[in-house]
Parts: C-alpha cells; structure tokens; sequence
C-alpha cells in the first residue's frame, strides 16, 4: 500500500524522539492549491477510531478513509540537496502538479 524509503523512516523515527511523543505520521489529503489536492504530514500521538495503520520501514504511518484512495501505492522518501532538505512523495494515482510542486491532480 505505502511504502517508505530507509532514509524517510530514519527521519521520521528522528523527529519523533526529537518531540518526546509520538506513535508515527498521519498522511492525508486536502483541497488546496492550483491542481486540487496536497499532502498533509504530521505527527500522531493517539489514534481516531477510523484510522487505517499501516507499519512502513520501522515506522507507523496513519491514513484516514477519505484520503486512503489517493495515497494508493505512495512512497515516501526524504531528500537533502544542497541547503533543501524534505519529504518527497512519489504518487503512481497523480496525473500531474502544479508548476511550484505543492499540489496535484489525481
């Protein structure tokens, strides 16, 4: 279903013993920017009763129903290149993104 690389579960794990909390990263969907939709990332500390878990590299990540079927087959890494540093989504359901890379269509 997800998958995600080596070094985006190390990064997470990071920053998860970083706050002093956490079970892992919810991912989700909403309605933005000039495509449509993008991704939203940020860290759970309990899950809600319609979560879906999904345990990836080590590191549990936490989808809800309502964006479970864009994120089908996501991967997820993190990159550094020069000063830039984040998470990158690699999506097989987008069928393209908008010229600045902070939304897509499905």
């Amino acid at each position: 279903m997800i998958t995600v690389t080596e070094q985006a579960a190390k990064k997470i794990s990071q920053n998860l013993v970083k706050r002093g909390k956490g079970i892992g990263i919810r991912l989700g969907v909403k309605t933005t920017g000039c495509s449509g939709l993008a991704y939203v990332l940020e860290y759970v500390d309990e899950l809600d009763a319609f979560d879906n878990v999904f345990e990836c590299g080590g590191v549990q990540v936490i989808i809800d129903n309502k964006s479970i079927v864009y994120l089908e087959g996501l991967t997820i890494d993190y990159k550094r290149q020069g000063l830039n540093e984040g998470f990158e989504f690699t999506n097989p359901n987008s069928k393209g993104e908008c010229g600045c890379g902070e939304s897509f269509r499905v």
